[in-house]
């Protein structure tokens, strides 16, 4: 028979304490998609780790090999693609965002909390490996074509945390791994990697959806840079001229000096054999623009920004202390978390 075994309340109480930090541990790992934990962090730039070089060699990636970014508003999602073995870009990872701040559309002046929207290229001279959001890299912004278009504002980071006041926050955790991907590209010969900032994944059904938006516009031009990645996989050649965008087109006399002149000559379309599918893609949102809006749209306007759901989950069930404490060892409040919780898609 075996003896007995009793337990002092102290020691009940203990291993409870340490039952319930492995259980929160563990629920907020999986909302984190694997990311590394707090304890993990330390003063010095992330590096990657070995389950991500060798998450990257299952993808035929090399951690030096060339690296894009795409991040999308509505879901609150930053992607990470990496070149394979193809040649083309691949996507590597999904990290959700925690808190990004203002509205879809674009930025247009300091102050107003919008995150920007456009195309970016950032070089290792915008990594910042001492932020005040642990580690970050400034975006550019503002870039050639909003600053000739008088744009304003300074500072517009990928950064960690979860606050945002024009910025895009990935918590401590999530801002590591990407922080240590691209310096790692970078350092291993990329000379700048390409930021592509969207306000949604641009769909038909998408644009559809938000057609009525005075962004409308600018959101076409977006969609035509969306379109040709997704279509060849290959980083769009951006150049700006008549106050847009202008991809994958070589002009005579080289790229267009002024951004609000009318564009040079076209001498060279990129990418020729993708364009019928970009065409097409154009014609069917083209169409879908002169129809009614379907009944099931049930979008309502964005209080201040948003949060990835699997974030507005631990907010709604923790609170915004112990979330930020959770994501984060910098002591930075959740950004207006009242804002976070209204979702405008909730009723979809």
């Amino acid at each position: 028979m075996l003896p007995s075994i009793s337990l002092s309340s102290a020691a009940m109480r203990t291993a409870r304490r340490v039952l319930t930090r492995t259980v929160a541990a563990l629920f907020l790992g999986v909302a984190l998609s694997g990311c590394m934990g707090l304890d993990d962090l330390s003063e010095a730039p992330p590096k990657l780790s070995g389950k991500m070089i060798a998450e990257m060699s299952k993808k035929g990636m090399k951690p030096e090999g060339p690296v894009l970014i795409r991040i999308f508003k509505q879901e609150s999602e930053l992607e990470v693609w990496k070149v394979g073995k193809s040649g083309t870009y691949a996507l590597f990872k999904t990290y959700p965002m925690c808190r990004w701040s203002g509205k879809l559309g674009p930025k247009t002046k300091i102050g107003d909390r919008q995150a920007p929207e456009g195309f970016y290229h950032v070089s290792a001279g915008q990594l910042n490996p001492k932020s005040q959001y642990y580690v970050s890299f400034n975006l550019g912004y503002p870039n050639r074509l909003e600053a000739a278009l008088g744009h304003t504002g300074e500072a517009l980071m990928v950064h960690g945390a979860c606050s945002s006041s024009g910025c895009y926050a990935m918590t401590d955790q999530g801002v590591g791994e990407i922080y240590a991907i691209v310096q790692k590209a970078l350092s291993g010969g990329q000379e700048n990697f390409q930021v592509q900032a969207f306000p949604f994944r641009m769909t038909a059904k998408n644009m559809i959806e938000h057609r009525d938006d005075p962004n409308m516009s600018f959101w076409r031009t977006l969609k035509e840079g969306y379109d040709a990645f997704q279509v060849t996989h290959r980083q769009p050649k951006v150049s700006v001229c008549e106050s847009r965008y202008i991809f994958n087109k070589d002009f005579e006399g080289g790229e267009p000096a002024d951004p609000l002149a009318a564009c040079p000559a076209v001498v060279n379309q990129l990418e020729p054999q993708a364009m019928a599918k970009i065409e097409a893609e154009e014609r069917q949102v083209e169409a879908a623009m002169t129809q009614a809006i379907p009944a099931s749209t049930s979008m309502t306007a964005y209080v201040d920004g948003g949060m990835h759901p699997s974030f507005r989950t631990l907010l709604k069930r923790e609170g915004p202390k112990k979330l930020a404490a959770s994501i984060s060892g910098t002591k930075y409040p959740i950004s207006r978390p009242e804002a976070a919780l209204a979702d405008p898609f909730a009723g979809r």
